[in-house]
């Protein structure tokens, strides 16, 4: 396990706001209960921020027919729809809630060329409300693979989440379980299927990226 690059700022300021408090109280004539008693949250507000930032090492027994979660979480929705973006047209959605508590780090739900990318402003509507998809500030990506077939991965900022990161950039190519993203403090990952493609995971079902297989071609 690592700690992702997008905390390491706001890790290095709260490891010396923890060691600033410390050395102050180690020179203040204060009862070693209270010194604790300031202490503690600190330090277990240290450990949140490490938690939230930590990027478990997967080695994905990885398969190219094979559609991969993109997002640790609880997949919320399994539904066909009408994509508006990019494809307008029928599209299986498959969604993902990410908790507070889940890790951050997006990743490529299959092998294959970056053909679309756009990030749109939007509202902070919490994750699983039907409107977050459209109203929320979200960023899209679009990955053709080596079999013609496209599919789009939507990064969606929840009520707590105020930065999307998206690496993504139009021709890149990426492989499965390379870093796409990450999303800061909770939110939803969506990602839109061809209407034939075969769907393996179920509803309420908790994803792992890298490793829960969603779909197959």
């Amino acid at each position: 396990m690592f700690i992702h690059r997008e905390g390491r700022t706001i890790i290095y300021l709260f490891s010396a706001l923890f060691v600033l408090v410390l050395v102050m109280l180690l020179f203040i004539s204060v009862a070693l209960v209270w010194k604790c008693l300031i202490l503690l949250p600190l330090f277990i507000l240290l450990l949140l921020v490490l938690w939230f930032f930590r990027v478990p090492v997967r080695r994905g027994n990885f398969k190219d027919n094979l559609i991969y979660a993109p997002a640790d979480g609880k997949i919320v929705a399994i539904e066909e729809t009408t994509e508006q973006e990019y494809f307008h047209d029928r599209r299986i959605q498959i969604s993902i809630f990410m908790s507070p508590l889940n890790v951050h780090q997006n990743t490529y739900p299959i092998s294959g060329i970056v053909v679309y990318t756009k990030y749109h402003e939007g509202s902070y509507l919490v994750a699983w409300h039907p409107k977050s998809s459209l109203q929320n500030e979200r960023s899209s990506v679009v990955i053709q693979h080596q079999n013609g077939v496209e599919i789009l991965v939507r990064q969606i900022a929840g009520a707590i989440a105020r930065r999307i990161c998206t690496y993504s950039k139009q021709d890149d190519k990426v492989k499965q379980g390379d870093e796409l993203g990450f999303i800061k403090f909770g939110s939803r990952v969506d990602i839109y299927l061809p209407v034939t493609t075969k769907i393996i995971c179920t509803l309420n079902q908790v994803a792992r990226n890298k490793v829960t297989i969603l779909a197959e071609f």
